[in-house]
């Protein structure tokens, strides 16, 4: 989770992710946790800016072939 998306935005100051869509990321996130965890996999969850986070974990795994990821479409 990347704390950026849930502080203002540079219009109007709203919050990029409010109270319901917060929570339904968190349920959605829960779910797939337990549908991987059926299925003998895991998810891994964190808090923090990607370009970090995504560093780390690539440097705590060691053995990394591909990294893939997409980014968000910003509005000029």
């Amino acid at each position: 989770f990347d704390p950026r998306h849930y502080l203002g935005t540079h219009c109007y100051g709203f919050p990029k992710t409010g109270p319901h869509r917060l929570r339904f990321l968190l349920e959605s996130v829960k779910d797939l946790r337990e549908t991987l965890k059926k299925k003998g996999s895991t998810l891994v969850v964190r808090k923090g800016k990607p370009e970090d986070v995504v560093h780390d974990l690539i440097t705590q795994l060691g053995s990394i072939s591909a990294v893939a990821f997409h980014e968000e479409v910003r509005e000029i």
